[in-house]
């Protein structure tokens, strides 16, 4: 499998060999471009930070999200997500708010996780993780 760095220089190459220009505005031009090439030259997801699932699991009474947690960032990673509408293909059970926001229900709905996807740059940004009742204090929206 191609590193992420080869696979967007695939579709940059690409890009100049058909001799697109880019003018403004460019992103919907190459968020348009990948997903005509996706089966191609798709860059994996970027999930920004692993390391707050990993604080939140290695607190001793949150040991058993570990695994769910885990199995969703795997899985996640390798996701083809463009629009909100892979993402609910994808989590029958997930909330999709305004603006790119997303709520998991991890382990059974025993936690909760609030993400924020950008599907143009293929980023997803952790925004919090927690218990129903730490869910129930927080405003998704703006967290």
């Amino acid at each position: 499998m191609n590193s992420y760095r080869d696979r967007c220089f695939h579709l940059a190459s690409f890009m100049a060999w058909s001799g697109w220009t880019l003018q403004m505005p460019a992103i919907p031009v190459i968020s348009t471009l990948v997903m005509i090439l996706k089966r191609d030259i798709v860059c994996p997801i970027r999930i920004i930070s692993h390391s707050t699932l990993k604080t939140f699991w290695s607190q001793p009474k949150y040991v058993d999200a570990r695994e769910p947690l885990e199995a969703w960032f795997h899985f996640t990673k390798v996701a083809d997500w463009v629009t909100p509408v892979d993402v609910k293909a994808d989590f029958r059970s997930a909330s999709i708010l305004m603006d790119g926001r997303v709520i998991f229900n991890i382990a059974g709905n025993k936690y909760r996780l609030v993400v924020w996807i950008n599907y143009t740059f293929r980023t997803v940004y952790i925004r919090f993780v927690g218990t129903h009742e730490q869910y129930d204090n927080i405003n998704p929206q703006t967290i």
